[in-house]
This record gives C-alpha cells, structure tokens and sequence, in this order.
C-alpha cells in the first residue's frame, strides 16, 4: 500500500490523538462558570473554534507569538460575540486554560486501539507544535505516553510545522530514513505537506473535514489504518 517498508510513524497529538476539540470545551466550560462569564457555552465554541485556527495558522508562520495567541484567541472571540470582557479577566482565562486543558483527557476514538495494535510492529513518535509545557501532560494524563520513544515538540526544535527542520529533528532522534517512516496528522498543510516535502510517506486523518485531494491516502477513523500496515 505504501511505496516503501515502514518502520516507525509519526503522529501528531491534537485533533489525531488526543480530542482537542472535546477537552478544549470541557476546559472553557469549567473556567468560564468559574469566572462568571455570561456566555452560551456553545455559542462561545462556535465562534471560538474557527478563530482558534486562524491564530494557530498566524502562530506557525511565525505572525504571532505565543503570548498573543493566547490572548487575541480570546479577546476576538468575545468581541464578536459582543461580550464586555476586561483584558485583565481574559489574561486570567488564557492562563487557567493552559492551567486546566491537560487535566482533561480524551482521546479520539479508537485512539488506543489503534496504538495498541502498531506498537508491537512499529516503531511509534509524536511530532506536534503544541507547547512543551502542556503537551507531556496531556499525553501522561491519557496514558499514551508509554507508546512513543521519540517525543518532537515545535518549541524543543525552534519551529513549528510545516519547517522542514522540526521533521528533520524527528528523523534524527528517531535514527531513520524518511523513506521508512509515515505521518499520520488532521492537518493538510502542517502535517501532510511538512513531512512530505522530506521524503516522508503520510497519511492524512481528515478529522477537521478539509477538501478531498489526491496528496495522500486519507481517513476518517484511525482504525482505517489497520487496513493500510
């Protein structure tokens, strides 16, 4: 199925792993009953999703820091909701968010499943541009830390996917050829396009609905991959 033998895979963790959308709503919901914020929650998510992406987009290319994205997130969210939300109080939500997000610790479906049955035949790393203070403990919290040997975070390399260098940094520590490798992530751009471009095979779980294309083989469940290794 795939052009060469595979012996290790990358994967992403938010949205491929671990439920980013599902833990990120539970956490909102639990901060912002703490800090008597009067909105519908899931008004809130509705606007705030589509936002969030534009700001990790704007964060990948380097447009925005991380300080900023955390904020303006945020603060675009309630404006066009037209929610009168002081600065100071949106400093607060940003950071108990990052406080309480790894507390949570859902995983998307068939996320084990799918582990357990590459990790006897692979060997298996993550790649991911989230923050290394957050993204260790999402992986503990959900107890998936213990398949991974190689752990590539965009703040350990210096930048984010899609850069060329963070997957090298990967390859590197993995001690592998590109062409033995796949990598699994939702992202088209940062993911699919990123490993790719270094000779990487990849495999695109769909799981934000992005068009059709013909980069890859692509999935809607990650137990497809059984059908793939």
């Amino acid at each position: 199925m795939f052009e060469h033998p595979v012996t290790d895979i990358f994967f992403d963790l938010d949205h491929t792993l671990w439920d980013f959308e599902k833990n990120s709503a539970l956490t909102f919901q639990k901060i912002l009953t703490k800090n008597s914020v009067d909105v519908v929650l899931e008004d809130f998510l509705g606007v705030y999703a589509p936002i969030n992406l534009e700001y990790w987009k704007l964060y990948r290319e380097n447009r925005v820091t991380k300080a900023e994205l955390r904020f303006q997130r945020l603060r675009r969210t309630f404006d066009t909701l037209g929610a009168v939300v002081q600065d100071d109080l949106i400093h607060i939500l940003a950071h108990e968010y990052i406080e309480h997000l790894s507390s949570f610790t859902h995983l998307v479906p068939n996320a084990v499943e799918t582990l357990e049955y590459l990790s006897p035949k692979y060997r298996l790393h993550i790649i991911t541009n989230g923050f290394q203070e957050v993204q260790e403990k999402k992986m503990v919290g959900s107890n998936i830390h213990r398949y991974f040997d190689q752990i590539i975070n965009s703040e350990m390399a210096g930048v984010k996917k899609p850069h060329p260098y963070i997957f090298e940094l990967a390859l590197t520590k993995a001690n592998v050829d590109p062409r033995n490798t796949i990598m699994v992530g939702d992202s088209l751009e940062a993911d699919i396009l990123g490993a790719k471009s270094m000779g990487m095979q990849v495999l695109h779980f769909n799981a934000n609905g992005e068009p059709e294309h013909d980069h890859c083989i692509t999935i809607n469940n990650l137990i497809e991959i059984k059908s793939f290794l």
